[in-house]
């Protein structure tokens, strides 16, 4: 692969996951100062990354895997998305706002593929190749994070309430049909299933990996994943909004330390994985996250706000040590024949319904903590899913039997 298009691919993921990063993270802050929504309305809203994570296997496997390259689709969904970004810096209120978010969702998720597949394709060796690019997507999320607190302070409090944080969605939109546009100029990916091959709804859904789900191990991994992702939304949910709440300067600029932890233990994962085996890693990864929780509850932005850093700064074993050895099994539970099915079937188990059950956990559970004097009871926010999280991880202690997984050698 040549400079040139280590460059374009670089700035492709740079561009994908400042976008993301870009309104997703000040999201909630923003519907509960701005639109005047409530708990199960804010739940609504990231509710459409879920569905979005639904509807995406149709949108790859019907459209990009058969008829148009997938640079050019990439660069349609991101002018779409310029367009609905737009209109949801424009709305007033919640409805009004959602039919657009829910639109820009089912427009973005594929997005996340098709930047992959066209990495991929360009690549001779992804396995060595691909981190080296995918790395720029991480910082781009971060870039954002920093402009929005330290460039334009969109996230103070004094800018909130002047509703400021509308700007998020007209710099994503600049940004979105920035992309939009150079996607053309992106290295041709032509569709992979040009065979005229009819494909099923298992073919889409990743159905085809059900089978896995006859094996005992795997079939506890697979239910804990679903469940342990109801916690794990509260956090993408909930977190901005609480920061702010408490007062903390920069909230969002802080919270992408959790993105340069991820970073850092994307690195140290293989060595933890190779020395403890699958079962501790993801043990330890689920434990991360009731920790996580249980500094949030008991921390604030005074003398304590150490424990709020500390939390933030848990994400990079949250994230990798969950997410990341779960992919790694599933690949190896999975074998050649249908790895990427059992990917998808994870994916649609975690990000669809896990995460779409959480969003609504944690609104009702916002909603039903909201104060008279219109704060929130965090603690008790807070608590409830980190107790949710020491029990699906004492689940998965005592039913999964460990297993020898060997890292691939590069």
């Amino acid at each position: 692969m040549n400079f040139t298009t280590k460059l374009q691919l670089s700035l492709m993921m740079f561009l994908q996951f400042f976008i993301w990063g870009g309104w997703f993270v000040t999201l909630g802050t923003f519907l509960g100062n701005n639109l005047g929504a409530s708990g199960a309305e804010t739940a609504m809203a990231f509710s459409t990354q879920s569905w979005g994570a639904i509807i995406a296997p149709f949108i790859i496997g019907l459209i990009a895997d058969r008829y148009f390259n997938a640079e050019r689709i990439l660069g349609i969904l991101h002018l779409v998305g310029a367009l609905l970004m737009y209109q949801m810096a424009n709305a007033t209120d919640f409805n009004g706002f959602y039919p657009y978010v829910l639109g820009y969702m089912i427009a973005y998720m594929p997005t996340l593929a098709l930047v992959n597949s066209v990495s991929f394709n360009q690549m001779k060796d992804p396995a060595k190749e691909f981190s080296l690019i995918r790395v720029f997507g991480t910082i781009g999320w971060i870039v954002a994070g920093l402009v929005i607190s330290y460039v334009f302070h969109w996230d103070a409090e004094e800018a909130i309430q002047s509703g400021a944080l509308a700007n998020t969605f007209s710099m994503v939109a600049i940004a979105s049909a920035f992309l939009g546009l150079f996607s053309f100029t992106l290295p041709k990916t032509p569709p992979s299933n040009t065979d005229g091959e009819a494909l099923s709804l298992g073919d889409l859904l990743g159905l085809d990996a059900l089978n896995l789900l006859k094996d005992r191990n795997f079939l506890m991994f697979f239910i804990t994943s679903v469940l342990i992702c109801i916690p794990l939304a509260f956090y993408y949910q909930q977190a901005n909004p609480f920061l702010v709440e408490l007062g903390m300067e920069n909230p969002t600029g802080k919270m992408t330390i959790g993105q340069a932890s991820e970073v850092l233990f994307m690195l140290l994962l293989p060595v933890f994985f190779k020395r403890f085996g699958f079962k501790k890693t993801i043990l330890v990864g689920m434990l991360a996250w009731a920790i996580r929780y249980a500094l949030f509850a008991y921390g604030n932005a005074g003398e304590l706000a150490f424990m709020l850093i500390a939390g933030i700064a848990l994400h990079g074993i949250c994230y990798d040590f969950f997410f990341v050895s779960g992919q790694i099994y599933t690949d190896f539970k999975a074998g050649e024949k249908i790895k990427s099915a059992a990917q998808g079937l994870i994916t649609l188990a975690t990000y669809g319904v896990g995460m779409l059950v959480g969003f609504w956990v944690a609104g009702k559970i916002s909603d039903t903590y909201l104060l008279a004097s219109g704060q929130h009871n965090w603690e008790m926010i807070w608590m409830l899913p980190a107790v949710f999280a020491v029990a699906v991880f004492l689940l998965f202690m005592l039913i999964f039997k460990d297993e020898e997984i060997e890292l691939k050698e590069e």
